[in-house]
């Protein structure tokens, strides 16, 4: 990979969205209600867009047993499982509230199951689940169906239920194998344990097994980080998700619980980044943008080929574009223009549909100007690059015009050596590319006029 001066690294080591979406959540307004959502599912059932738009699913399941240090997720810590048993109940309302505005057997490409912990639930509450799911929606044969696994949660056993209710994707939250870095972050599992699980996955026969990886975590070192990447490349997953480490200790309290001093330097990171791209490459892996690594046969390198990247809510995708129904607390949805969150705590999340009603208290319609950015920067955290034409005729602007500004911040990006502007669009360099979001936030309006960007994670 192309060396990074320091320079480069102080200039853009700053706070950044990661556009999992675009407006960012943290501009979603209360003002956005039940209502709005409600119309919008309606919008779906009644529109001719519902035939051809695909739909997907998220339920976010909240419970977790233990406590990791660096989580920045909605979670609740408990051992009591039978939570989950009452959880299952309200969700159950969540979902015939949704079908009773948007119809019943709508067809399903894409479902994941996020958290918190999604195998904290019993193997009953698992099978409760996708039964509820499937008596609602219909699950399209040959969809992508994933789900979050905590290594310390499951066995050979409960990896075989799973792939009989028919998920065909599986995420093992790894993070690092360094036995120190695990300590300083409170989440133990043995290298040999996950190397077992992903042998019996490959056994049943799962289209895709997925590692999340973490740098910048305390006590980690470029040479520690070294050694777990050699093993992850000897584990030799189907998708590698790398992640920076962002440490919000003001926003997410369990992160106070982190050693600021044990935390790597913005140097090291950048190292790690570096690292990890060159190891994952020299794999056999294809680099598919800013966190996601994979096989050249899984079907997200396939679609980054083939052009139909896009990213929402859990990173990449292989679905371009796609309504979202978010189910469970906090979960963030998007059906036509518009983005629809869940109350964050459990007892207003039950409040909401003791009464009836969906739980949504926030979210955002979108302008057309949004709807514009939207793509410009999806576009160019996708498929590192922004060609004028497409974007002229889809939007019908004169580009040049409409983002004259942002082409002349792009001058300076340009000169070092991070974008190529042409007469046929913007080119994301490799180079760049460690920096792809600062290249995105230039097209985004709501950053432009807000300076306050300390909410954000930092982008090294």
């Amino acid at each position: 990979m192309t060396a990074v001066s320091p320079d480069l690294l102080r200039r853009f080591d700053v706070p950044g969205p990661r556009y999992t979406s675009y407006p960012t959540a943290d501009r979603f307004v209360e003002a956005f209600g039940q209502e709005d959502y409600v119309l919008a599912l309606q919008q779906r059932r009644s529109g001719t867009l519902a035939k051809a738009m695909p739909l997907s699913l998220y339920v976010h399941i909240p419970f977790c047993e233990s406590l990791c240090y660096y989580c920045a997720c909605n979670k609740i810590i408990t051992k009591h499982h039978d939570r989950a048993e009452v959880y299952l109940r309200y969700l159950s309302r969540e979902i015939d509230l949704h079908t009773a505005h948007c119809g019943v057997g709508q067809v399903v490409s894409q479902l994941h199951l996020g958290g918190g912990t999604p195998t904290f639930l019993s193997d009953a509450g698992l099978r409760e689940l996708m039964a509820m799911l499937k008596r609602s929606f219909t699950l399209a044969p040959g969809g992508e169906y994933s789900i979050e696994v905590d290594p310390r949660t499951v066995n050979s056993e409960r990896l075989a239920l799973l792939a009989e209710l028919g998920f065909n994707r599986l995420s093992f939250g790894v993070q690092d194998f360094d036995a120190e870095v695990q300590k300083a972050v409170h989440r133990i599992q043995p290298a040999e344990q996950v190397f077992a699980l992903v042998e019996s996955a490959r056994s049943l026969g799962f289209d895709s097994v997925n590692v999340d990886l973490i740098y910048g975590l305390p006590r980690q070192t470029p040479e520690s980080f070294d050694r777990t990447l050699a093993q992850v490349a000897q584990l030799r997953p189907d998708r590698i998700a790398l992640y920076a480490y962002a440490h919000l200790p003001e926003r997410f309290k369990p992160q106070r619980r982190i050693i600021s001093a044990e935390l790597p330097t913005g140097a090291s990171k950048l190292s790690m980044l570096s690292r990890s791209l060159d190891a994952f490459m020299d794999a056999g892996y294809l680099y598919v943008g800013m966190d996601h690594f994979a096989l050249p046969t899984d079907a997200l390198a396939v679609a980054k080929r083939q052009g139909r990247l896009h990213r929402n809510f859990q990173g990449y995708s292989t679905q371009p574009d796609c309504d979202l129904i978010g189910l469970g607390v906090s979960a963030i949805g998007r059906v036509g223009a518009t983005y629809s969150q869940n109350s964050k705590t459990l007892d207003e999340y039950y409040d909401f549909l003791d009464q009836g009603r969906l739980p949504v208290v926030r979210g955002l319609a979108l302008t057309r100007d949004d709807l514009v950015r939207r793509a410009a920067i999806m576009a160019l955290m996708c498929q590192g690059e922004l060609l004028f034409e497409p974007m002229e005729q889809a939007w019908l602007i004169d580009f040049r015009q409409y983002f004259a500004a942002e082409l002349a911040q792009l001058e300076g990006m340009q000169e070092q050596g991070l974008v190529r502007v042409g007469p046929e669009g913007i080119e994301v360099t490799a180079t760049g590319w460690f920096f792809v979001r600062g290249i995105a936030m230039v097209f985004d309006r709501y950053l432009q006029a807000d300076r306050n960007r300390a909410r954000f994670s930092r982008i090294i």
